[in-house]
């Protein structure tokens, strides 16, 4: 069986492919990326002379491409990572992410409909367990106060265009479920973190400013509360939904690690004070900027459906994860 994987060089994608390559011995990935700034090939490295694995550059915006592909491969599966995800980036440059994330996911389950389908509730033969599987994310619930938890039925309330981009991309889905019959699913998820993440997010800017000596930003008063997920325990989450979810169902995947960036900020620091000492604290480092505008307070996750009905658990509390992505940069910046 081939499946495609969108967006792979990027942080989840390629931390899934190498999890997926290792524990489904039958499966051939191939990899299409756009390599925009934040994806980087060399997340791969150890599997790009695989030969169960693929890697195309290309953009899923290109349909034309995407055909090719599904004609020269014929998919049994997607799994849909490829997205613009900076909330920032959204705010300043809002058009690549209605670009990617909705016109490209367009892009993606449309021709895969075209060549799974042979009309509507009605698959081909060998497509008949062919699956759509689009990754999403807890912000296009909008945001909380200080009590509560988003479930699947929670109602969307995106507040950026980032989240928006994301939520339209979610009713995409949605609607080829309903109006043709595809087996597609949906899983949200809360913040990530881990090995090959981009410089750009919250948990690697702290770790790469407080190495190198400079501030380290905080927003605001630092008091956003987010739901932390290690992504590997992400990554064994999808794999399940991908083969055992329920088709047009949604799965929210979360950590239950709530943490506000300004506990987070403090607890790099104090980890880097014992593993890397210097004079005085990386706390002393820790600055405070001023507020992105429509900062959503507090995302958090019930992630009780995928536990319950798939068997799922996260396995990586916050403080075993943080240790494990800490070292992981401290190799990578060679300090």
């Amino acid at each position: 069986m081939t499946i495609l994987i969108t967006g792979g060089a990027g942080f989840i994608g390629s931390n899934f492919i190498l999890y997926y390559l290792e524990n489904n011995p039958d499966v051939k990935i191939v990899n299409i990326d756009k390599l925009t700034y934040a994806a980087n090939v060399s997340n791969l490295a150890s599997v790009e002379n695989n030969d169960r694995y693929t890697f195309i550059k290309g953009d899923i915006c290109d349909r034309a491409l995407i055909e090719r592909l599904f004609t020269q491969y014929e998919f049994k599966g997607v799994i849909h990572f490829a997205a613009e995800s900076h909330v920032d980036n959204s705010i300043s440059k809002p058009t690549a992410f209605i670009n990617t994330n909705i016109v490209g996911t367009f892009n993606l389950i449309d021709v895969a409909k075209n060549h799974w389908m042979d009309a509507p509730k009605s698959p081909k033969p060998q497509h008949k367990n062919s699956r759509f599987h689009h990754i999403s994310t807890d912000e296009v619930y909008g945001t909380l106060g200080e009590h509560g938890l988003f479930t699947e039925q929670t109602p969307y309330a995106p507040n950026s265009p980032y989240s928006a981009s994301k939520a339209s991309s979610d009713f995409i889905v949605r609607s080829y479920f309903h109006t043709y019959g595809m087996n597609a699913v949906t899983t949200n998820c809360s913040n990530n973190y881990g090995p090959n993440q981009h410089n750009e997010k919250l948990i690697p800017t702290i770790i790469r400013k407080a190495l190198s000596g400079e501030n380290i930003p905080i927003y605001g008063d630092g008091k956003n509360i987010r739901d932390w997920l290690y992504v590997k325990d992400h990554c064994t989450g999808i794999d399940l939904v991908f083969k055992k979810g329920i088709a047009g169902d949604t799965y929210n995947i979360g950590g239950k690690n709530e943490r506000n960036n300004l506990y987070i900020a403090n607890r790099i620091c104090e980890i880097l004070d014992e593993m890397k000492p210097k004079t005085k604290s990386y706390k002393n480092q820790i600055s405070f900027v001023t507020d992105r505008p429509g900062h959503d307070y507090r995302y958090a996750i019930d992630a009780s459906k995928i536990e319950t009905e798939l068997g799922w658990q996260a396995h990586e509390s916050f403080e075993t994860g943080i240790l494990k992505t800490i070292n992981w940069y401290i190799k990578k910046y060679n300090v």
